[in-house]
């Protein structure tokens, strides 16, 4: 009977992908043929085949036991090899709010990572894949000849697939080394992993004694000493029990390093030498590791690159040497313990309740009561109730007991891979036998011969990934390279499914740039690109609606991920990007391609030389490009590019204008740099022009506020922006913004009556949170107490609490990060500052040259050491133009100087930045602080 296939709309069939294993490998296998489609538009039907109750877990992560840890941190256990936080952010977001990448989570919740990811992903998918599970094994399975396959299942059912996957993940080893009498006896666990396999050893209590003496009562021997008996070892070992484990090396894996340092990458050359010339020089680059570091371990992660590339290109006869001779010394140092992990063992070993042994089991007699003299190679014997296999899974393939596997081996649909281990792919879809035995891959009644010359049929889409393929890449078996080999399968399967594409006209952004996206999706990108170039509220909500209509825009997700990253709107930038990057190797232009690039740079450095470089040339090839040209302005929406003196940015608007013909958007931008330059009767001009045309300009808006505040027009100002802010600014995005703006006009009128009901009514938490909460609420309360408008207690721990203490301590932009620090300072809290330090001096080049230093500044402020603070505050203003945003945003520094020039007794070099700052432009409270300083002394 066959499995029933999902009913479908009218129209072709689907494409049916049978993908049997849905452990780790099959469920990432399964995430990327889901994602993959949807961004294609390409119809599917997945068939998921797995016995296990749970999809994702596995073997390996089905362990319930929390000792039982992820052997690799966390940071490398994304699911996705494009979007290497995503385990991270999803742990902070399952009730793990300070999880980071070093950490060593338990495989059981790692487990639930990958059901969570693949259930989501399903649910995403729906409408484009349709998704079944068979809670059962496949047993077999035959080709028609240039058809489709049937696979056999193991309660009697068949199913149809186009094609299909095999994820089966490593199989138990074959127990080669245990003598019969050994493998018959009940005390013999032949797979630890098998479910209940070790409850019989956790329930017996006859090994332990009362008293402790863990010498007089019969142990348990693990056979192996790799990871396996570890978590075995770890799962079974408690006082008065003795566990036993015994190797041929004898040796137990290396811990990780409580503090990691980063790889130290090996020579490119490495692949290709003979094995006894890599030898030398493996030894070579271990010993420049710890004469430069102390450490071997960077130069055994450095290897990892080169790993799969050495091992290709080795001959049989060293393969065979290597793993005879260098296997178990390199899976010692290259597959470590976590600290935990070590501890743990550390602790047994030294309470004697763990001990090691070299040699090999030589013999086995069982006693009356059931237990065990297990004999070793070296002549000593073993009094035991219980010995397991930690052995690990085997490496030769004819060795493997998976019906599914011998019949593929046995009618030549797979071959053994290099040395008899795994099966041979090319680039992960099986190689059938060549000769006699392929012929008997097409059991079915309609195959012919095929007529001599003919070329030979093309292999049947049957692939595989993981440990299937270890004899061809040696390294295959971790989380790191089966989810790059998923993201390739996936894309081979699908690749024959991709449609032509046609010539037909695209649709166009606002300025009449092309789309590579359908109608829908690019009316919801424009509706997104005309608010974030007023500044109007709803940008990223379009945005992603545009995406949601089409997957597969790059644009699109490159916007969201955009605003989520500047504009802290609520997006999941990593995935964002991610998305982009995807979308734009599948379908693109090569002017969506390069600003995919674009936003990549500017996200991995946030701000530094090379984002700008990018960032420029592809304005020069494509002026018309404004939401590029958006972001290399540094005005409210925006940080800009990051040169000292702003001449890039002005260069750029300048350069840029005959693409635009007198655009209101060009205009308002070009109003924003006259006024950056001092020329604000020009910029007054261009700001008004601007808003003739588009009343709910936003830029122009901001660039007449900056004209005001800079020029001393006050009043002026104040009664100008609140009238606007009544009206056209109702919708503005950036509304407490302009809100800081009417607040810097008091302020600067000494109205601190009008500055506390303003913050209040329009600037407090509830009315604004995430960033802006930094950038304007939290700024303005600080400026307010440096000027002395604001005495007494301020409402500082409400600001931070709008905003994730993630965005506070751990800003991804140097801008927000300044605004973190000011804000912190403001509340106090020197130990969360001096963790935003930290986290800076690791950060892109502008956070540890600018905004690390600050940190340390409001350090000295908070603890009173005056001369320190002037002096680290006079350093960083020359480069504090690099984080971003305008001159009056920056100049909450210059305030915190002031205050500390007075506090720290420097009446006078407070006179001088005083007097300096009336000459540029007039404020009565500036005239106030001036009176109010003691004479020259």
């Amino acid at each position: 009977m066959a499995a029933p296939s999902s009913p479908t709309a009218a129209g072709p069939a689907r494409h049916v992908v049978a993908v049997v294993g849905v452990g780790a490998a099959g469920a990432l296998t399964a995430m990327q043929l889901c994602e993959t489609a949807v961004r294609r538009s390409t119809p599917l039907e997945l068939v998921l085949i797995d016995p296990a109750p749970e999809a994702g877990r596995g073997v390996a992560y089905a362990t319930p036991d929390p000792r039982h840890r992820l052997n690799v941190p966390a940071g490398g256990m994304s699911c996705y090899p494009d979007d290497p936080t995503h385990f991270v952010r999803w742990l902070r977001a399952h009730g793990e709010p300070a999880a980071s990448a070093c950490d060593f989570v338990s495989r059981h919740r790692y487990g639930a990572y990958l059901a969570d990811s693949l259930g989501q992903t399903v649910i995403r998918a729906h409408g484009t894949v349709a998704v079944r599970r068979l809670r059962t094994k496949a047993t077999g399975c035959t080709w028609a000849a240039g058809g489709s396959a049937t696979l056999r299942l193991a309660d009697g059912r068949t199913q149809r697939a186009d094609s299909v996957v095999i994820a089966t993940g490593p199989a138990p080893g074959p127990g080669g080394w245990a003598p019969g009498t050994l493998r018959a006896s009940a005390r013999f666990v032949a797979d630890p992993w098998a479910p209940g396999a070790l409850d019989a050893l956790t329930a017996d209590t006859a090994d332990t004694a009362d008293t402790g003496d863990t010498d007089g009562a019969p142990g348990v021997l693990l056979v192996g000493t790799g990871l396996t008996a570890v978590d075995v070892a770890l799962t079974l070992e408690r006082p008065g029990r003795l566990v036993h484990a015994v190797s041929r090396g004898g040796e137990l894996p290396r811990p990780h390093a409580l503090t990691p340092l980063p790889p130290l990458l090996a020579d490119a050359a490495l692949p290709g030498l003979p094995l006894a010339e890599l030898r030398a020089a493996v030894r070579r680059h271990v010993a420049a590791a710890v004469r430069a570091h102390g450490d071997w371990r960077p130069a055994v992660d450095g290897l990892r690159p080169l790993t799969q590339a050495m091992w290709a290109r080795l001959s049989d006869a060293d393969r065979a040497d290597f793993l005879a001779r260098d296997a178990s010394r390199w899976n010692v140092h290259r597959h470590r313990m976590p600290p935990a992990t070590a501890e743990a063992v550390r602790r047994a070993l030294a309470a004697r309740r763990l001990r090691l042994h070299t040699g090999q089991v030589h013999g086995v007699a069982e006693r009356p009561d059931g237990s065990l003299d297990v004999t070793l190679s070296g002549g000593g014997t073993l009094h035991v109730g219980w010995v397991v296999d930690c052995t690990g899974p085997g490496l030769r393939v004819e060795e493997c007991a998976d019906p599914l596997w011998r019949g593929l081996l046995a009618d030549g649909t797979a071959t053994p891979g290099p040395l008899g281990i795994g099966v041979a792919t090319d680039a992960g879809r099986l190689r059938p036998a060549a000769g006699p035995a392929a012929a008997t891959r097409d059991r079915s009644p309609a195959t012919t011969a095929r007529p001599a010359g003919d070329p030979p049929a093309a292999p049947p889409p049957l692939f595989t990934l993981g440990s299937a393929r270890r004899g061809e890449l040696w390294e295959t078996t971790a989380v790191p390279e089966i989810r790059a080999q998923a993201a390739e399968v996936a894309a081979a399967v699908l690749a024959p499914l991709r449609e032509p594409v046609r010539g037909r006209r695209r649709p166009a952004d606002v300025v009449g740039l092309p789309l590579s996206t359908h109608a829908a999706a690019a009316a919801a990108y424009r509706i997104g690109l005309e608010r974030l170039l007023k500044v109007r509220a709803g940008a990223e909500t379009a945005f992603a609606r545009a995406v949601e209509l089409d997957p597969g825009f790059a644009l699109g997700h490159a916007a969201l991920a955009l605003v989520g990253h500047e504009c802290g709107a609520e997006v999941d930038v990593p995935r964002a990007l991610a998305d982009a990057q995807r979308a734009a190797r599948e379908r693109a232009d090569d002017r969506e391609r390069a600003f995919v690039e674009v936003v990549t740079r500017r996200l991995a450095g946030a701000a530094d030389s090379a984002a700008d470089t990018a960032l420029t040339r592809h304005l020069a090839a494509y002026p018309g490009d404004a939401l590029a040209l958006s972001v290399a302005v540094p005005t409210i929406a925006f940080s800009g590019v990051t040169d000292l003196d702003g001449a890039m940015a002005r260069r750029l608007v300048e350069r840029t204008a005959p693409a635009y013909e007198g655009h209101w958007f060009h205009t308002s931008l070009l109003a924003f740099m006259r006024q950056d330059d001092g020329r604000f009767g020009e910029a007054a001009e261009l700001a008004r022009r601007a808003l003739a045309v588009e009343p709910a300009a936003g830029h122009a808006v901001h660039a007449l506020a900056h004209v005001h505040y800079e020029t001393g027009a006050h009043e002026r100002g104040r009664d100008w922006l609140d009238g606007w802010i009544g009206d056209q600014g109702r919708g503005a995005t950036h509304r407490a913004h302009f809100s800081w703006h009417v607040a810097l006009h008091e302020l600067a009128l000494d109205d601190p009556d009008a500055v506390r009901r303003r913050w209040f009514a329009q600037l407090a938490p509830g009315r604004v949170r995430g960033v802006r909460a930094l950038v304007d609420s939290g700024s303005l309360l600080w400026r307010a107490r440096m000027s002395g408008c604001w005495t007494g207690e301020q409402p500082v721990e409400g600001v931070l609490a709008a905003v994730a203490r993630e965005v506070v301590e751990r800003p991804a932009t140097p801008f927000t990060a300044m605004h973190s620090a000011v804000a912190l300072t403001a509340a106090g809290d020197l130990p969360a500052l001096r963790r935003l330090r930290t986290h800076a001096a690791g950060a892109d080049p502008v956070q540890r040259e600018v905004v690390a230093p600050l940190c340390e500044a409001l350090e000295a402020v908070l603890e009173e050491r005056w001369p320190d603070a002037v002096a680290r505050l006079e350093a960083v203003r020359p480069v504090l133009r690099k984080v971003g945003g305008s001159a009056a945003q920056r100049e909450v520094v210059e305030e915190t100087l002031l205050f500390a020039l007075v506090s720290g007794g420097r009446c006078d070099a407070a006179r001088r930045l005083l007097e300096t700052r009336l000459d540029r432009r007039d404020s009565p409270a500036d005239h106030r602080r001036l009176a109010a300083l003691p004479g020259l002394g």
